[in-house]
């Protein structure tokens, strides 16, 4: 089978698997029912799986885009510990306040290890349907945008094996990561005062009155700080292209999801970005800067004592 058509079958299959989940979710659980806009919804799906193969056809012939039972095997492992694992810690117990449902979610770490250790595509089907599987799970809800933009997170991190120059692509990316967080930052002191925000916090009673915390706003830059000197202090080069581009994944995907939101729900820009993405994406980039470095750091370690 030819290389284009088993990455052709693995975008569909990721798309298959999210219109089965959102079908048959429902008849389990009435309550995850895609209610307001299903069409338009699956409209981004097929934008972002369209973005990821448009990717592959940019360079075809390299060997990132690899896909044979190994990594049918991975997809199928990295979405089944990402599902289950995203459960355990996407309760209300981890809520992050915001303008819709946000969690802590150190899991996060999953398909970021595994596009950046197995490649584009099997981050891409790992975050994607992971992602799917632990939303029905929970049972708050379904967001298929939502989980093909956490798809291309997983897809992003694995492109760093499109580069021959590593060094120059980490460097660039590494700009562009902070220029992106800069603008964000300077969007949120901006949008301090508007009250359209936070929709989501139970405990305090809050739904649409408020601004989000300033640590949900910051926690990007502290993030963004990490991965810094991850990047410019550790001298293992595996794991400082682990966490720079599962940084500016976690940056371009959630941001994706976010501003799919302001077609779907409504949202202006300062809502979805503020609202939305920054608590996202800063709690995510945190989880990525500590635990992502330990993940790889213990890949290695088991690849050297099985000799590959």
């Amino acid at each position: 089978m030819k290389r284009s058509t088993k990455i052709l079958l693995s975008v569909l299959a990721t798309l298959v698997v999210l219109i089965l989940v959102a079908v048959i979710a429902p008849l389990i659980n009435p309550d995850l029912t895609i209610t307001e806009r299903p069409f338009l919804r699956f409209v981004f799906v097929a934008v972002g799986l369209a973005i990821a193969y448009g990717v592959y056809l940019y360079d075809p012939k390299d060997t990132a885009w690899v896909v044979g039972t190994r990594e049918v095997v991975y997809m199928a492992i990295g979405a089944a510990l990402y599902a289950i694992f995203s459960y355990l810690f996407n309760g209300t117990v981890f809520v992050v306040p915001s303008i819709s449902q946000v969690a802590l979610r150190p899991a996060i770490v999953i398909p970021m290890f595994f596009g950046y250790a197995f490649g584009p595509v099997v981050g891409l089907f790992t975050d994607a349907v992971g992602n799917m599987f632990a939303d029905a799970l929970t049972g708050f809800g379904l967001s298929p945008q939502w989980c093909i933009g956490n798809g291309l997170v997983g897809f992003i991190s694995g492109m760093h094996m499109l580069f021959e120059s590593k060094k120059k692509a980490l460097n660039t990316v590494l700009l562009v990561g902070g220029a992106l967080t800069a603008v964000v930052v300077l969007l949120f002191f901006l949008t301090r005062r508007e009250a359209s925000q936070l929709f989501f916090d139970v405990d305090a009673g809050i739904f649409g009155d408020a601004q989000i915390s300033v640590f949900a706003g910051l926690s990007i830059v502290v993030g963004f700080a990490i991965v810094a000197l991850v990047r410019l202090l550790v001298k293992n080069e595996k794991v400082a292209l682990a966490v720079t581009w599962a940084m500016i994944g976690n940056i371009l995907g959630i941001g994706f999801a976010a501003l799919s939101d302001i077609a779907i729900n409504g949202y202006s820009f300062a809502a979805a970005i503020v609202g939305e993405f920054l608590p996202a994406a800063g709690t995510n980039m945190l989880f990525a800067a500590i635990l992502l470095p330990l993940v790889v750091v213990a890949y290695e370690a088991i690849q050297k004592q099985s000799g590959r």
